[in-house]
């Protein structure tokens, strides 16, 4: 097959250049659009790995010449931009070349069985997408994420959850009381309260609670949790960053499957 001829972008006033621009710096605009911006090589093949398809790929106008048949037969229409306009549209520190808008899948309700990540308002976007990334390794299949947490597709988001995302159901903007409607155990992480994590029985299906970086879980949510866990801590620091947490309680529900 040979590489669709591509549309190409000269103007800082052309309007997917905005989109894009607005795409990739603002955290909510793909709500508004209803379309994701992904960056870089390494988000796109994983996003093509877990079968997902691109209505645009767009490409820096150096790249474009050099870009693998894969990247450039992904999509419907591709888009090439000239280099001096590609740095308004990256949010990298080191600009990637390329890049993919696909659809933003719709969103979906909860599922009541599923093994489950619950995201009690965690402002960082880092942490959600380290986050995303450990459950979809340690076999949670479904992230239900509380008003005030960042946005899951977010290009932070994205990029730290690393495809993650292609492999979850992913459910956000959920209040407190939607978190009933899970029919599974939910154990709620504390720092100070509950069984430890390494001498603990864990059920399988759960729901792992996450609380939000300073405050930890709400007291609505403890309350709807059937345990709390607590991770030793022999080094004597008072409580784990939520992301590192997050690692060490799904690993160990993984672990106690095997």
């Amino acid at each position: 097959m040979t590489a669709m001829q591509p549309v190409t972008i000269h103007s800082r006033d052309n309007a997917l250049l905005k989109d894009l621009r607005r795409l990739s710096q603002d955290s909510t605009a793909y709500r508004k659009q209803g379309r994701v911006w992904l960056e870089g090589d390494h988000l796109c093949s994983a996003a093509l790995a877990r079968g997902q398809r691109p209505a645009i790929a767009v490409f820096s106008e150096s790249f474009w010449p050099l870009a693998p048949e894969e990247y450039a037969q992904a999509a419907t229409k591709n888009v090439v931009i000239a280099d001096a306009l590609w740095q308004d549209i990256s949010g990298l520190e080191s600009p990637a070349r390329m890049g993919f808008v696909l659809p933003l899948p719709a969103q979906q309700a909860l599922d009541a069985q599923s093994p489950t990540v619950v995201l009690d308002r965690l402002q960082d976007a880092g942490n959600v997408g380290s986050i995303l990334r450990s459950a979809s390794a340690f076999g949670f299949a479904q992230i239900a994420a509380l008003k005030g947490t960042a946005a899951l597709w977010s290009p932070k988001v994205l990029r730290a959850g690393m495809g993650a995302h292609f492999a979850l159901r992913l459910v956000e903007g959920l209040d407190v009381q939607d978190i009933d409607r899970l029919r599974v155990p939910l154990l709620a992480t504390s720092s100070h309260q509950g069984d430890w994590l390494h001498r603990a029985q864990l059920p399988w299906p759960c729901g792992w609670i996450m609380g939000h970086e300073g405050q930890g879980v709400s007291p609505d949510l403890q309350r709807r949790a059937s345990r709390h866990i607590r991770i030793v801590q022999p080094g004597g620091e008072e409580s784990l960053n939520v992301g590192a947490a997050a690692a060490i309680c799904l690993h160990a529900s993984a672990a106690a499957r095997a």
